[in-house]
């Protein structure tokens, strides 16, 4: 029950994430790159592109 709760929460942060990279202002390779990272690596790639993202660039400025 916990691993499918589990699932559910990357799956719905996954989501999220996709929608926030195709209404950012980054070029179209790029939003495919995230994109492409997400799908292949659900949790890694959320979490990369939560630290390495257009937004996580902005914060280390």
């Amino acid at each position: 029950m916990l691993s499918m709760i589990g699932g559910l929460v990357v799956l719905i942060l996954d989501i999220w994430a996709i929608v926030s990279i195709l209404s950012s202002g980054a070029s179209t390779g790029s939003k495919v790159l995230w994109i492409l990272l997400i799908v292949i690596l659900p949790l890694l790639g959320f979490v990369i592109w939560l630290v390495a993202g257009p937004k996580g660039n902005q914060a280390l400025t």
